[in-house]
């Protein structure tokens, strides 16, 4: 698997243990992780944790993650990847997160542009999946800009935070 990625203003990097610090201020805020299946983190170990997972899934083959680097400040700035992917079955469900600072410069689609070409063009994936809770205006807005098509809801479909919430489900196929 690759280890970076290049957009214009950013490197997706794959996630480093020295990461753990630029990423535990981003998912301790619980802007940021309002609408991800993760409580904000109280401790920079749960950074190290997250990052150790995300490297024995991508050793497995089962996901990827990258810490998301402006190239202006060397600043990572969040994190996007693959939270699961079947190379069988040519499909991957994306998933990212930006410091809130950053929200709103389009940095967002320009991660998951760069991520759906690695899909496409390395991965060999035909599919990408975003599952976006129906609350959550800003992701839907990102994956309509990137013209994801909205396949429907799944009422109470995933737990987090000890509740079942819905889940919006958008796609991208080759």
């Amino acid at each position: 698997m690759i280890e970076q990625i290049n957009t214009k203003r950013l490197y997706l990097r794959k996630m480093k243990k020295a990461d753990a610090h630029s990423l535990f201020n981003i998912w301790s805020d619980p802007d940021v992780t309002k609408f991800m299946n993760i409580a904000n983190f109280t401790h920079e170990e749960q950074a190290k944790e997250m990052i150790e997972l995300f490297d024995q899934l991508a050793e497995d083959h089962r996901a990827i993650r990258f810490s998301i680097i402006e190239k202006e400040s060397n600043e990572i700035i969040g994190s996007c990847g693959f939270n699961s992917f079947d190379l069988e079955g040519a499909t991957a469900e994306i998933g990212y997160d930006l410091a809130k600072a950053h929200w709103g410069n389009g940095y967002a689609p320009e991660c998951i542009s760069a991520l759906i070409d690695y899909a496409f063009s390395t991965l060999s994936i035909t599919k990408i999946v975003a599952k976006i809770e129906p609350g959550n205006s800003n992701s839907i807005k990102v994956v309509e800009k990137l013209n994801f098509t909205f396949e429907g809801t799944f009422q109470e479909y995933e737990e987090s935070k000890e509740s079942f919430y819905d889940i919006n489900i958008y796609s991208f196929s080759k």
